[in-house]
């Protein structure tokens, strides 16, 4: 559904006709729900309706988009959440994981908020999800909920599943049937009026450790904070990095040597000083080796140091190094959306670093390639890591109303040359397909540029390049900025064409 509105040019973009009544209409909001459904369904989330939205009205647009969002999930054919209780009456659920990801999976979990004898039901919490270790799963579930209970941060929600399959390649919590699962409970979560959208961690002791620090970097955009204990990973499988803006706490004893994790844990403390000093206030930090301790630790004091930090969804400083976790990449981070990867190598990854300052956007984007410098018992522990400047690739970088001020230029600058400065139009297809790719509260952007790394120039989403002469209409008719029709495109300036404008140079 195509929508076509007059803008004004006085200099610039100027602001629109509000658009907050309009999709309100059962049409145009029927296709934003079919749009939702595509997108639960594992299909890709079209753009199905262009349209200007006015600086004033982003935020009920919004919230009636987020409405939308919510409708499709309650009424999408899945196993949900069981109602919230107190965790003490120990209820559980079980989701079934798709067998094309993990044959014969049914994971089982308790959900409920250690709170004790009652929770207030109008009162949002922090929610934990729990990563029990590689002993009989039986068992390590169970301890999962008494731990839960009474040695974890209180009050909260506890999300404590118990690992489907036993011992082997499916006894891991960071491949990618898991991964399904962490994204459904993520998308699920957010739409509890009980959950704080902003203070949501994940946690988990020994094999626990290993699937919590993986996930940290991996899902950092969605997480306050993250704490392994009794692990560490080599940190090429979780680099620490991206663990920007969240809380980290990795506890190892010192005498735990299986596997190298006391080892592991120390490098994993010294990269996060060097990053800390390298960009004071963004690598909060808790890890420590624990001298005197084994592979048992005293568990207590994780969860309320991670509690103590709220999560930042629209930080002024991301770095993403772009991994494939058990060989699945995701497909954005934050406000950083891969639409052409950087690499086609299956060793080689993309790394993009963006900082903010008021509406200029410093992004550099480089490829790193990894050249082991230490093993040990077979097991690949230190890393050298090479950098060099990438040349080709494809982001979408989303804008939020509260850091970036809309009415006024964006600024980019890509590895230090500027290729962007003008106006980014909020529109409605960006608001919908940011909703569908995140489902996160937080992240309904408005507004959108395009990078093209290879061109070194970038583009409002909501903005197309033509030729000046070629009038490029690919069947479509093109308009002035009167609402007149153009029937060749021959002077530099604002035009539009399938309800989007053009900036045509």
């Amino acid at each position: 559904m195509k929508k076509f509105f007059t803008i004004l040019l006085l200099g610039s973009l100027a602001s629109v006709p509000s658009i907050a009544q309009e999709i309100i209409d059962s049409q145009c909001e029927q296709e934003i729900y079919d749009c939702f459904v595509s997108a639960l369904d594992g299909g890709k989330a079209d753009t199905v309706v262009d349209a200007v939205i006015s600086h004033d009205d982003i935020s009920s647009v919004r919230e009636k988009v987020w409405g939308i969002w919510k409708n499709a999930v309650e009424n999408y054919e899945e196993e949900k959440l069981i109602e919230l209780d107190i965790l003490e009456n120990r209820k559980s659920g079980s989701w079934v994981l798709p067998s094309s990801l993990e044959p014969n999976a049914t994971m089982p979990y308790y959900y409920g908020c250690n709170e004790y004898p009652s929770f207030d039901a109008e009162k949002k919490y922090p929610l934990f999800l729990y990563m029990h270790g590689s002993g009989d799963k039986a068992q390590e579930w169970e301890t999962g909920i008494g731990l839960s209970l009474r040695r974890f941060y209180s009050p909260a929600i506890y999300f404590v599943p118990q690992i489907p399959n036993g011992y082997g390649e499916y006894y891991r919590w960071a491949i990618q049937s898991k991964q399904w699962a962490w994204e459904k409970l993520l998308r699920l979560a957010f739409l509890s009026k009980n959950v704080d959208p902003n203070k949501i961690y994940f946690f988990g002791i020994s094999e626990g450790a290993y699937g919590s620090q993986r996930l940290a970097s991996f899902y950092a955009d969605y997480l306050a904070g993250a704490g392994p204990m009794a692990g560490g990973e080599p940190l090429k499988n979780a680099p620490m990095e991206n663990v920007a803006n969240i809380a980290f706490s990795l506890r190892t004893g010192a005498l735990d040597d299986s596997f190298g994790r006391n080892i592991l844990t120390r490098k994993a403390l010294e990269v996060a000083d060097e990053l800390e000093a390298a960009h004071p206030g963004y690598y909060n930090h808790f890890i420590e080796v624990i001298e005197g301790d084994g592979h048992t630790i005293d568990y207590r004091p994780t969860t309320p140091w991670l509690a103590q930090f709220t999560r930042d969804a629209h930080p002024d400083y991301v770095y993403w190094e772009n991994y494939a976790m058990y060989g699945r990449y995701r497909e954005a981070f934050y406000n950083i959306k891969v639409i052409e990867n950087s690499t086609s190598s299956s060793t080689a990854r993309a790394c993009y670093e963006l900082k903010r300052a008021e509406n200029t956007i410093e992004l550099n984007v480089n490829i790193v390639n990894y050249t082991t410098s230490y093993s040990q018992g077979g097991i690949e522990m230190f890393f050298d890591k090479e950098y060099s400047k990438a040349d080709k690739g494809k982001i979408r970088i989303y804008l939020n109303e509260n850091e970036y001020d809309l009415s006024q230029p964006i600024r980019i600058l890509l590895n230090g040359n500027e290729i962007f400065n003008g106006m980014v139009e909020p529109t409605l297809d960006t608001m919908v397909e940011s909703c569908a790719l995140f489902y996160d509260p937080e992240r309904l952007f408005p507004a959108a540029v395009d990078v093209d790394i290879a061109a070194k120039s970038a583009v409002p989403t909501s903005i197309q390049n033509v030729k000046v002469n070629g009038a490029e209409h690919n069947g479509s008719p093109v308009y002035d900025l009167t609402g007149r029709r153009v029937e060749e495109v021959s002077r530099p300036g604002i035009y539009i064409k399938d309800g989007k404008a053009m900036m045509v140079k």
